[in-house]
């Protein structure tokens, strides 16, 4: 055998070359295939309906009673989510402490609003004034007041949608900030303390920031919820945007169309919020060494050229 015959690699025979043939999944093709028809055919319904007015939806999704509605609703969701967040941390907190009546306190709270129906909870807010006519802050077992004031005048609807909201929002968060402080290894705050740090020094600069990447993702889909939820506060006369399109239709009639409105709202604000929430989780999830290729590649790149 001559050196080039050595060098060259023995030829396989067609016969022993493997082909790899795709398996083709004839049921999973049927199955798509009848749901595009379905859909196809859902679409074509839809627009061929002479009975729903696609025009009154183009003019009233930039309608200002409409828009002064979704501004309500933001401001509802972002006054509520942020009571809801003090609240939440506060009583996770409470929840792991070791005292007997913060812990206790923690827990009633979160038994009460979670097993209690928001709507009830919005309804009662509203109608407080029937058994407390009056709201008075003063010091405890005595007559003297440092403020009254009539309760329908301090609970108004928009007040009580927040209080409502906020309080059985609150309940949920504390559940999510627990499980995130939970997470954190015990051996970190035994350590702390070992150091001579103080409980609640150990929770600000130990505990909480380690928590933070872990309840970030369920606390972003509680805002998109608040979001959703606020819808209900239609139900104690707050000019939302649900209340405000059934302000618009209760007028003309145009019930499908005007939630069509709302609902094109809605859904614009719950992407906006989705994207947000993922950069936002992209970004504290750098801590954790969930950073991005391009964001590692850039860092070993700047160090690369500082050496």
């Amino acid at each position: 055998m001559s050196a080039a015959q050595a060098s060259t690699p023995a030829t396989e025979s067609s016969a022993d070359r493997i082909v790899a043939v795709p398996v083709r999944h004839y049921g999973r093709m049927l199955g798509g295939l009848v749901v595009l028809v379905l859909l196809i055919d859902l679409v074509f319904a839809i627009v061929r309906n002479n009975s729903f007015k696609f025009g009154l939806v183009r003019n009233y999704l930039f309608d200002p009673v409409v828009l002064a509605g979704l501004r309500t609703t933001l401001e509802l969701t972002v006054i509520s989510m942020a009571v809801a967040i003090v609240l939440g941390v506060v009583a996770a907190v409470f929840r792991l402490s070791p005292n007997p009546v913060l812990k206790g306190t923690s827990g009633a709270y979160i038994w009460f609003f979670r097993g209690t129906p928001v709507l009830v909870q919005l309804i009662f807010w509203f109608n407080l004034g029937i058994i407390f006519p009056r709201i008075r802050l003063g010091i405890p077992f005595t007559d003297l007041t440092l403020w009254s004031e009539p309760t329908n005048n301090a609970i108004r609807p928009f007040t009580a949608a927040i209080l409502g909201l906020g309080l059985n929002e609150g309940a949920y968060v504390a559940e999510i900030v627990r499980a995130g402080i939970i997470s954190v290894g015990k051996g970190q705050t035994d350590a702390a303390l070992a150091l001579g740090m103080r409980r609640d020094k150990v929770m600000r600069r130990v505990v909480l920031p380690q928590a933070v990447p872990i309840v970030i993702p369920p606390m972003g889909n509680e805002f998109i919820g608040m979001l959703k939820y606020s819808a209900l506060a239609s139900v104690i006369a707050v000019e939302e945007l649900l209340g405000s399109v059934e302000h618009i239709y209760s007028t003309n009639l145009r019930t499908l169309e005007l939630l069509v409105v709302a609902s094109i709202w809605y859904l614009a604000c719950t992407t906006a919020l989705t994207i947000g929430q993922h950069y936002l989780e992209r970004y504290v999830g750098r801590s954790r060494g969930n950073a991005p290729a391009n964001t590692r590649w850039r860092t070993w790149a700047l160090r690369r050229t500082a050496h």
